[in-house]
């Protein structure tokens, strides 16, 4: 009994493939569940509107599926393909926009008033090689202790540093303070 009771629940929980497909997002093929008796064709011959036995008919003739393009419009919008190729070159481009597309990423360099000369040339140079890969860089300058009260120092040394990558990002927005300690700019690189 416990045996049957496995199989059964296995069975009745996985999804059948016309079940699969109508739950998918895009276009997806034309089902008896999907109520209609007129269909808007889209082929060689430019949109049309025939029945769906009409449709089916082509569809049988040809040796393709028909494609549910658009199942809210009035008649739905259908087209007349292979499904496995459509899905397939989808896929395909799906891909290779992935392939082409670049994620921006925001590389934080953080620094103190008392930064040595050495030391603020290498997150200069750091910062100049982030934008260069096409990454957005954030400053962020802190002050520790008593610098509170010097934050004119700050305010210099961020606009020293606007001045150094001036030639390989813009600054978006102004230099701003976030709280009494910490001052922030943030750059992109430039187009």
């Amino acid at each position: 009994m416990e045996d049957r009771l496995i199989r059964k629940s296995g069975s009745s929980s996985t999804l059948g493939n016309k079940d699969r497909q109508a739950n998918e997002k895009g276009p997806h093929i034309l089902t008896d569940r999907f109520p209609c008796t007129q269909v808007r064709l889209i082929d060689e011959d430019g949109p049309r509107v025939i029945s769906r036995k009409e449709a089916e008919e082509m569809a049988r003739e040809q040796g393709v599926d028909i494609i549910l393009m658009s199942p809210d419009a009035d008649p739905p919008v259908v087209k007349l393909m292979d499904f496995g190729k459509f899905r397939y070159e989808s896929e395909k481009k799906a891909r290779e926009a992935k392939k082409k597309q670049h994620v921006v990423e925001v590389k934080e360099i953080k620094m103190s008033i008392r930064i040595d000369d050495h030391d603020y040339g290498v997150k200069v140079s750091n910062s100049k090689r982030f934008l260069a890969e096409g990454n957005k860089v954030k400053c962020t300058i802190r002050l520790k202790g008593r610098e509170v009260q010097h934050s004119v120092l700050a305010v210099e040394l961020a606009k020293r540093f606007v001045a150094d990558l001036e030639e390989d990002g813009n600054l978006d927005g102004n230099i701003s303070q976030v709280s009494a300690r910490i001052f922030t700019l943030v750059f992109s690189p430039k187009k």
